[in-house]
C-alpha cells in the first residue's frame, strides 16, 4: 500500500459531518498561523526574562495547551505525530523545569483525544457491519472508553455474554490522512518545531522523520490488516503466563472496525503509583514481549506508547493496538543477536566485523574499529554493569544522546552509519521503550535476560515461565530466530 497515492477503496463511501479538516490549506494553516504567533512571543518572552529575570512558565504552559487542542482535534496523522512526541520524556527540555509541562500536555493525546459524538459512531458501525447495533450486539455502550488518533473504542457485550472492545474508526480520517501525506513539509516542520523544545535533539532529517511517520500511520488505516497481526500475537502468546494479547472477533471486525476480547486493569497511570516490585515485574514483561517476539518471531509491535498496555495486580500486561507492526527478516535477526553478543564479550574487531557485514559501516569509512564498538558498547550498559540495573530516566537520556546525538561523543561513528530503511522504524522503538521502562524506574538483571538468548538458562522468576511456556509449545509453531 503506497502512502502517497493512498485512496479509500470504492464502495466504501463513509458518512459526512465529522468535523475532521480534510484540505491541506484547511489543515495546515492552523498550524502555520500558530506557528508563527509561538515563535513571536517566545522571542518576546525570551527577552524579556533575559532583562527582568521574569518567570516564562505561563507561557509554555499556554504554549503546550495550544498544540494539545489542536493536535488533538486534527486527528489523522498529525495527532498521532503529538502522540509519539510524547514519549520522548527522557530528553531534558530546556529549561528543565518546564519539560513536565509539555509531556502532561501531549501525554493527554494518548488518553483524551476528543471524541466523536454517539449518533455518528453508530452510522459508522451499521454501515460497517452492515446491520443494525442491537443485532450484532446485546449491550454497546455509546460513551467511548478511548479515543485516539485514528478511531475511538466502546466496551459492548455479545448476545453469548462475552465482553468485547468494539474500535470505530472517524469517518473522514483516511482523507485527512491523505492529505497530511500530501504536504510532508508539514509533518516535518511540526516535529522540527516541538522537536526544537529540547535541548539534544536526535540526530535524525525531519522530512526523513515524517515520511516514515506517514507510512506507519497509513498501515493503520485498515484494521482488517491489524486484525490480521493481532490474531498472529494472540496465537503466539495465548495462555501465555504473563503477556496476554486480546482475542479478535472476525465475524465482527471489517476494515474500519475492530471488535476484540475486552480487557480491564489498570491505566498506565495507575501503573506508575504501584509499588516498584511490580512495576519491575511489569517492566520485565514489556521487555521480553518486545525482544522475546523479535527473536523468536522476527515481528515486532511496533507502537509502544503506553496507552496500549493494560496491567494486572499479578505482574502480567495485556498488549493492545497491532495496527503498525515490524516484520525483520531471518538473517537481520540473527546479526542483530551476533553484534549484541560481540559487543557485551568486548570484542572490538568482532562487533565491527558484525556491524560492517549487516551494512551498518562500510570497511572503508573512516571509522576505527573502536569508535564502532563504543557506539554499541556504552548504549548496552543497562546489560553489562553492575546488576540489577536500574533502567531512570537520567540514563535513558544519556543513552539516546550517546547513541543519536551529532554533537556526542560517538559523533564520528554516527555521522557515517548507514541505517537501511526498515530499520529505521526500529530506531523508534528502541527509544520508546527506553522511555516506558525508564518512567517505570524499572530495576531488573537485564544482563540475565538477555542471556537468555544466547543459550543460558533462565535465572529471573518470569524468565523461567517463559521458557517453560515455550518448551511446551511445537517447535513449527513458534520457532526461534536466535540460535547464538
Amino acid at each position: 500500500m503506497s502512502a502517497v497515492g493512498f485512496t479509500p477503496e470504492p464502495g466504501d463511501a463513509l458518512p459526512k459531518g465529522d468535523g475532521i479538516g480534510r484540505g491541506r490549506v484547511r489543515r495546515t494553516a492552523p498550524f502555520i498561523r500558530l506557528s508563527a504567533r509561538t515563535a513571536g512571543e517566545a522571542a518576546v518572552v525570551g527577552l524579556r526574562g533575559k532583562l527582568t529575570g521574569a518567570d516564562s512558565s505561563e507561557f509554555h504552559i499556554r504554549t503546550a495547551e495550544r498544540y494539545t487542542e489542536l493536535l488533538g482535534h486534527s486527528k489523522g496523522a498529525l495527532m498521532k505525530a503529538g502522540q509519539t512526541l510524547s514519549l520522548l520524556s527522557t530528553t531534558p527540555a530546556v529549561p528543565v523545569e518546564f519539560q513536565p509541562i509539555y509531556q502532561a500536555a501531549l501525554a493527554r493525546l494518548r488518553d483524551e483525544a476528543p471524541p466523536m459524538a454517539p449518533e455518528l459512531a453508530r452510522v459508522v458501525l451499521e454501515h460497517e457491519l452492515g446491520r443494525r447495533t442491537e443485532d450484532a450486539f446485546a449491550e454497546f455502550g455509546w460513551e467511548p472508553l478511548a479515543a485516539a488518533s485514528i478511531g475511538q473504542v466502546h466496551a459492548a457485550r455479545l448476545h453469548d455474554g462475552r465482553e468485547v472492545a468494539v474500535k470505530i474508526q472517524y469517518p473522514g480520517v483516511a482523507n485527512a490522512i491523505g492529505a497530511d501525506l500530501k504536504n510532508v513539509q508539514l509533518l516535518a516542520t511540526l516535529l522540527s518545531l516541538l522537536l526544537s523544545l529540547y535541548a539534544r535533539r536526535l540526530n535524525a532529517d525531519a522530512r526523513d522523520a515524517a515520511r516514515d511517520m506517514s507510512g506507519r500511520i497509513v498501515e493503520e488505516l485498515d484494521y482488517r490488516f491489524e486484525a490480521a497481526n493481532q490474531a498472529r500475537f494472540a496465537e503466539r502468546y495465548r495462555e501465555h503466563p504473563f503477556i496476554h494479547v486480546p482475542e479478535v472477533i472476525g465475524e465482527l471486525s471489517t476494515g474500519r472496525v475492530l471488535t476484540q476480547d475486552l480487557v480491564q486493569g489498570k491505566s498506565w497511570g495507575d501503573a506508575l503509583t504501584c509499588k516498584q516490585e511490580l512495576r519491575d515485574r511489569w517492566a520485565e514483561a514489556i521487555w521480553r514481549f518486545v525482544y522475546g517476539s523479535y527473536a523468536r518471531f522476527g515481528a515486532i509491535n511496533a507502537d509502544l506508547h503506553p496507552g496500549n498496555y493494560v496491567f494486572h495486580d499479578d505482574g502480567s500486561v495485556s498488549f493492545l493496538d497491532f495496527g503498525c507492526v515490524q516484520q525483520v527478516r531471518h538473517d537481520q535477526v540473527d546479526m542483530g543477536v551476533a553484534i549484541l553478543r560481540e559487543c557485551l564479550r568486548g570484542d572490538v574487531l568482532g562487533t565491527w566485523r558484525a556491524s560492517v557485514e549487516i551494512g551498518y559501516w562500510r570497511s572503508s569509512d573512516p571509522v576505527t574499529p573502536e569508535e564502532v564498538f563504543a557506539w554499541w558498547h556504552e548504549s548496552f550498559r543497562c546489560l553489562w554493569d553492575e546488576q540489577p540495573f536500574t533502567i531512570t530516566p537520567e540514563y535513558a537520556a544519556s543513552w539516546i544522546e550517546h547513541r543519536f546525538s551529532s554533537t556526542g561523543p560517538s559523533a564520528n561513528a554516527l555521522r557515517y552509519l548507514t541505517m537501511q530503511s526498515d530499520c529505521i522504524q526500529w530506531t523508534r522503538i528502541e527509544v520508546a521503550l527506553s522511555s516506558v521502562l525508564a518512567e517505570l524506574h524499572a530495576t531488573n538483571d537485564w544482563a540475565a535476560i538477555v542471556a537468555e538468548y544466547q543459550g543460558h538458562a533462565p535465572i529471573t522468576a518470569l524468565g523461567k515461565l517463559d521458557y517453560a511456556y515455550f518448551e511446551g509449545r511445537d517447535e513449527h509453531e513458534v520457532p526461534s530466530y536466535s540460535q547464538a
